[in-house]
Order: structure tokens, then sequence, then C-alpha cells
């Protein structure tokens, strides 16, 4: 279809306002849907479609003047509606001191001539709470120009913008968009016996329908059969990966000696749940297969996923192989790194921890332990996949919280051997469904039970004043504290309290206790003297930012406190409450919120009235939705425009059914049929997903 700038009306000029937009080509364009509609109709229905002070009419002009004002120049124009109603709109205008001779309201009084018809979309004025019959104009079109059938007596687009591009000049440009595809008679991507099974309508009239419907229905037919065609080709793109995977045996195979193994298991302390027994079987069974390991464990907080990963990696070194855990963060890598040392310490197996802020000589020897084959542990960060780390004998990764990690940073990992196994770990619960579509290349473990031991947690809201009483009375019985910030430092531009500050104030507001401070910024060194010396009790109150949320493990916690808890997700919620309730004691949540609006309301309810992680998971996802939760709108990897993973799941069944009879129809997609699907798949996913091979 070309470049945006090829389009009528836009040039070189404005076509860098749609870049903003990464809107690159008129194809684009085309798939940039609406963010919302307004119902401009005459004697539309409320459907909820328009805010309350919005108003929408086409009247007949009665008179028009022009009204001076010190600053300003004000412009009123009287129309009567269909039902006889004076309706009084106003315009405003600065005064331009530099040339008074330029009037900004000719156009206006070209337009508002006596009777003429126009369409007015504006905003009630309101006095004392008492809309009446003023209104400030927002937009107007003359019913005599063609043009106004774009804008006004109908199901009108809002699209998202960027400054120097009004929604007048977007449904402007869509139009002509659509008349050019229209034109030029673009093919459907859908093969034909998969559009026709389902009764899907063409691309070209569910293109046009998503941008300007004719009705409600219509509206909802387009965006189903849009949200099919993403679905199918996510599905699609994943299906032929799969089969690439198991296309290629790999060339080593694991023994199972137990020389690491069984004393790892010893050491412990305590036996393996079912549930873990089960998934490292399942994982063994993996390794020991012919072909790749690719499987996503899954489970929620406290579930032992760790120990299920670490008995993997242990499976490697027993073979002489290296393994490596990749963590989102320097803050995570460095926890399981202190927590692989504590299991790993009666073993003697060697494990080391790289992130960006290793310093130089310690990096140069880690670099070489890889390099020679003499450290067979290693855990990290994105610093892994730097170009001068080089592994002698890499065969197993480990990926922890997945969904922050896009396809092609994976894909990096893998480039660092010949053959890889590959485990990927979430906490973030995903629906089978949605694994298949979003994970269609994995095998799904999911760990469904926690330790035994494990207490429920009480979890409510309290204000500040409550919430440091209840913890004097933990501290009181001997048993020790959280309370948690979610910044290290105040700032501007942040409404929320920060750890450094709100240390010093508990340290006067406890001063029996003994209180200790953790954050983000502190050394290595300063932050395991600190969790070392709250596991040891020698502190009653640990006040830190998200930094525990993973990985610290203190039975005679009892009590989480989370300040500014409307500024946490769902997840991180969950996972900070979960460093209580280790124990033998019963154990409480206390959530401290500043603002709390609707959302974040809604959103801590949700944390108050259930401990599950699956139900808080898919509560999330249909919350903040899904693209934020698995991190697709991070990673770059897809973002679904028409499709909503939770609201469209019989869709996406749809699409994930079709697509397995399309690739056994067709595996490579070669026939002519499925051509134009195939050039749409290879447009999408050439740059995100180059590890998909569909030439």
């Amino acid at each position: 279809m070309g470049g945006i700038q090829y389009l009528k009306g836009i040039g070189p000029a404005k076509a860098k306002l749609f870049e903003r937009l990464e809107i690159f080509s008129v194809a684009d364009l085309l798939h940039y849907y609406p963010r919302t509609y307004q119902d401009r109709r005459e004697n539309a229905p409320n459907q909820g479609l328009n805010p309350p002070s919005l108003v929408v009419f086409k009247g007949r002009v009665l008179r028009a003047q022009t009204i001076p004002a010190r600053s300003v120049l004000i412009f009123k124009a009287f129309l009567t509606d269909a039902q006889n109603n004076q309706i009084e709109c106003t315009w405003f205008k600065r005064r331009s001191f530099r040339n008074f001779r330029f009037d900004p309201f000719a156009a206006l009084k070209k337009d508002f001539k006596i009777n003429a018809e126009i369409w007015v979309i504006g905003r009630r004025e309101s006095r004392n709470n008492f809309f009446d019959n003023k209104i400030t104009v927002e937009e107007y079109y003359p019913v005599a120009s063609p043009d106004s059938a774009w804008h006004a007596g109908r199901l009108t687009p809002i699209y998202g913008l960027t400054e120097g591009l009004t929604n007048k000049q977007f449904r402007q440009f869509m139009h002509e968009a659509l008349t050019s595809a229209e034109a030029q008679g673009e093919p459907d991507i859908l093969p034909p016996a998969l559009a026709d099974k389902r009764g899907f309508i063409s691309s070209t009239q569910a293109l046009h329908a998503i941008h300007f419907p004719a009705s409600l229905a219509e509206l909802e037919n387009a965006r189903a059969r849009l949200a099919y065609e993403e679905f199918l080709l996510l599905a699609t793109a994943w299906g032929v990966k799969r089969t690439q995977t198991k296309a290629v045996a790999k060339e080593y195979t694991y023994q199972i000696h137990k020389n690491l193994l069984t004393p790892f298991r010893q050491n412990l302390g305590f036996e393996f749940t079912n549930s873990q027994k089960k998934v490292i079987n399942e994982i063994f069974t993996d390794l020991q297969s012919p072909l790749p390991m690719n499987r996503l464990l899954q489970g929620d907080v406290g579930s032992g996923k760790t120990i299920v990963a670490l008995s993997a990696m242990l499976l490697a070194a027993e073979n002489g192989y290296q393994s490596a855990l990749m963590a989102p963060t320097e803050i995570l890598a460095e926890q399981h790194y202190l927590t692989f040392q504590k299991l790993l310490k009666k073993l003697k197996v060697p494990v080391a921890v790289l992130t960006s802020s290793t310093k130089t000589a310690e990096r140069k020897k880690i670099l070489a332990a890889l390099a020679d084959g003499s450290l067979p542990i290693v855990v990290g960060t994105h610093a892994l996949l730097q170009d001068d780390v080089q592994f002698r004998n890499l065969k197993l990764a480990v990926i922890d919280e997945q969904h922050r990690f896009g396809v092609r940073q994976r894909g990096k990992l893998k480039e660092k051997t010949a053959r890889l196994d590959l485990l990927t770990m979430t906490a973030t619960p995903i629906p089978r469904t949605l694994a298949l579509a979003l994970y269609g290349d994995l095998s799904v473990s999911t760990l469904t039970e926690l330790p035994p031991g494990r207490r429920p947690i009480q979890t409510r809201m309290a204000d500040e004043f409550q919430a440091n009483h209840l913890v004097a009375e933990e501290v009181q019985k001997g048993r020790q504290a959280y309370i948690v910030y979610p910044l290290i430092e105040e700032s501007e531009s942040i409404s929320a309290k920060a750890v450094t500050e709100e240390f010093e104030k508990l340290k006067t507001i406890f001063p029996q206790f003994k209180l200790a401070m953790l954050h983000g910024q502190m050394s290595r060194t300063e932050k395991e003297k600190v969790m070392a010396d709250f596991a040891a009790h020698k502190t009653d109150i640990l006040v830190a930012t998200p930094v525990i949320e993973v990985g610290i493990d203190v039975p005679n916690a009892t009590i989480m406190v989370i300040e500014n808890a409307e500024r946490f997700g769902l997840a991180s919620l969950h996972q900070l409450r979960g460093r209580v309730g280790r124990g033998q004691y019963d154990s409480q949540c206390i959530l401290v919120a500043q603002h709390k609006g609707s959302l974040s309301r809604e959103r801590l309810n949700i944390i108050c009235e259930t401990c599950d992680g699956f139900k808080i998971g898919q509560r999330d996802m249909q919350l903040r939705g899904p693209g934020e939760i698995l991190g697709t709108r991070q990673s770059g990897d897809f973002e679904f425009k028409a499709g909503d993973l939770f609201k469209d799941r019989n869709i996406l069944q749809w699409a994930i059914e079709d697509r397995d009879e399309l690739l056994a129809d067709d595996p490579l997609l070669q026939k002519p049929q499925h051509a134009a699907f195939k050039a749409r798949l290879l447009e999408l996913y050439q740059k995100n997903w180059h590890l998909i091979d569909l030439s």
C-alpha cells in the first residue's frame, strides 16, 4: 500500500507525526484501531459510549454574533434542535494584538449563516451542578458538507493521538486509506476455508466497520473477525516454531547419577511436595528426551519453583554440563544467587552471579570459568546475553519471570550453544488456552500445592496508625515484621513514601525495637548482612523496598505492612505478602493506601479476598490486560489490537483449533490459497520472531 507520506493530505512533515504512533505505512494506519467511539447519531439511545456532559445534536442556525472582550474574542451561535430547544453554542479565541485585522471566526461566520444545518459536538456548561442549554463547542460540521459523514451522524471513532494531529484529521486520513485499499482490492489474508467455516466478514468489510461502524452489532462483528486474525497469526507462528524445534534432535543426553541430586534432597531438611515430584519427573523426562526441552513452569508464590529449577540444574552438572538462570533484575538475580549458595553449600558446587554491576576483576574470573567449563552454574541478568559471555558446555537455560523477556532475548541465549534445553518460570498463572496461544512452543507444568505447614495469611486494609500498632503487637510477642515502601528516595514527580526518609521516622515510632533498612542501591555485602541479621533475629523490623519481593524466607516474620499499596500491581502485592506465613504462627498482611480510586480499591479488595495466586493472576489480567501482565507490550513480541484474551476466549480457542487444522494440511503454508496469510505472517514476525523460518 506504500508509505504513509504518500497518502493524500499527509506528506513528509505530517508523516513524522504518524511515526510517533508507530504508523509508517498505509497498512499500519488501517490497523491502528480506534481507542473508543462516540455515538453521534441523532436522538441516539444512551448506550454508555458518551460521557454525561457530551452534547451531540443537529440544529438549524437562528442567529450568530461575535462578542469582543478584553483578552479573548467570543463567538456565539444560537441553534434550534429537532425538539425545538434553543441551544447557545460558544467558541473562545485569544485576541491577536499583533494582527488586529485577522478574524479568527471568519470560517465560523461563513458556516453559521441563518437557517444553515450544522452538526455540533460540545460539552454542556454546568452552573451549580445544573446543566443548562449552553455548550462549549469542540467540533462542528455543516450538514451540507460531504465530509461530515465521517465525523457526525454516526458511531464516530476516537483515536489515540500525538501532538499535532486531531481526531478530525485522523478520521479524514483513515477514510482516504480505506478508499485507497478498497480501490486496490487488497487480498483477504484469512484462508478462505477458515473464513467460511467461522462465518466471518471479509477483511475489507472488517477494516471499514472497525473504523466507521454502521451499528454496534457491525462493530462487534468486525472486532471479532480482526481478533480471530490476530490470534490465528500468533498461534500459527508458534505452531511452526514448535514443529521446527521438534524437527532437530539434540546431540547430547542426560543420565541420572544421583551423586549431586541425592545429597541435595537429603540436605534440604524437608520433603518435596507431590506436585514438585511430578514436575521434576516431567522436566527430567524432557531432558532425557532426544528433542530439546521447551517447558513453562508456573506456580504460585512459595510453591517451590526455585527448588525444581535447581534440581534440573544439578542434573546438568552431574552430566558435566553448564546451566544458566536468567532473571529480569539485578535484585532478583542476586537473591537467586544467595539462595543457591545456601542450598549448595554442603555440595560444594560452584555458583556465581553476573550482572551489569559485577566488578571488572570478578567479571573476568567468571567469564574465564564459564569459558573453560569450571563454573557449572551461573545466575545473571541480561548481562548473560553479551557477546563476550561464552560457555564451554551450556546445555540448560532457566528463565525466571519469563514474561519480562521477549522472544529475541530468549533466542539470544540459545545462540550461546548449538542446542539448548529451556525451562521458563512464572508466578503469573496462565490459563492453558492462553499458554497454548502465547507460548505455543512450550509444554506446561504447574505446581498445584504449597509446601506443608504454610499458613493462610489474613490480609486487610488499615491506616498507618493501626498498621504500626499491629506491628508493635507482633514484635512484642517475639515475632518479626516487614514494612515496605515503593521508593528508595523521595521524588518530586511521584507522590509516594520513600524508605530512606520513613526509616528515620520509624526509629522514633519504635525506639524499643531493632530496625534495619534494605534497598536495591546497597552493595551486595550490605544486603547480605542485613538479610542474615534479620534471619538470625538480630533485627526486629526490616524496612525495605520491593527488593524483598522474592527470595527471603524467615519463618519468624509474621506481619507485612505495605505502604502506598495502591502503587503496587496485584502480582507484586501477592509476592510481597508471600514473605510471611512461612512458619508455625498466624500471619497478616496490612495494606496502607494513600489514594483509593475505584480501580485501586478494586485491586486491593482482590488481594484482601483471596490468597490464591491463580485467581489473583486472572483478575490482574482482566483489570490491566494480558499485554501488561505477560510482558508482550514491554518486550515487543506482540500486542493485541482488536482481541481481548479473556473476553474472546472462545475466539482464541477457534484460532488454536484452526491453526492445527491449517498446519496439518499445509505445514509450511506453501499452497496458493495460503499465500496472503503467509505473507502477513512474515511481515509481522520478521523482526520480532526471527527464529521462525517460513521460507
